[in-house]
């Protein structure tokens, strides 16, 4: 899956390929592109044209749409303003399988969870949770469940337990940890 997609945009790219350093350590370990062609961009680039949303978590209403520029709040944003969560789409989740990504504060707990649908095939459930159980510092750090309406697993992550992660991060920081989990996440189940 990461292979093929991975591919696929290298060949869609004319003449250099701008690849982040965990899609640049991979093509390379691969085999899937020259050295000599890859353009590495600061990592922050990868969330510049992201689309992003505040919305009331009660009734999951638009508050507002967020430039780039709100990215720099802390994570802790999330805890003055309980009722809200943050939506963000980003055209480089296609390359782990996700549309979007959600962040809000459990309401109970007071943890930060993210919440999204990975397109991985239902027989995976197996390399998914070795991955998030080895990975993941708590109890119950996580929520799967196969949507087979939809086709994706329906997966929450309680992001306190992602190691790395702490309440200094801003929301950026937070969005460039999650993507890297997920990034393994889909390395390792291709790689098995």
């Amino acid at each position: 899956m990461l292979r093929k997609r991975l591919l696929q945009y290298i060949e869609e790219s004319n003449g250099s390929v701008a690849l982040f350093p965990q899609e640049k350590e991979f093509a390379l370990k691969h085999e899937l592109v020259d050295a000599g062609k890859i353009v590495t961009p600061e990592s922050s680039s990868r969330f510049k044209e992201a689309y992003i949303e505040r919305c009331e978590k009660e009734t999951e209403e638009l508050i507002a749409q967020e430039s780039f520029h709100f990215l720099n709040h802390p994570i802790t944003y999330l805890k003055k303003h309980k009722n809200e969560f943050i939506f963000l789409e980003l055209e480089w989740f296609d390359m782990i399988g996700v549309d979007a990504v959600s962040i809000e504060v459990d309401d109970v707990f007071g943890t930060y969870d993210a919440m999204l649908g990975l397109k991985l095939q239902k027989k995976y459930r197996s390399e998914i949770e070795q991955y998030l159980d080895k990975t993941l510092k708590g109890e119950s750090s996580y929520d799967l469940l196969f949507n087979g309406e939809d086709g994706l697993w329906d997966l929450n992550i309680t992001l306190n337990d992602i190691p790395d992660f702490h309440e200094e991060l801003t929301m950026l920081a937070a969005y460039e940890l999650i993507y890297d989990f997920l990034f393994h996440l889909l390395q390792t189940v291709d790689e098995a």
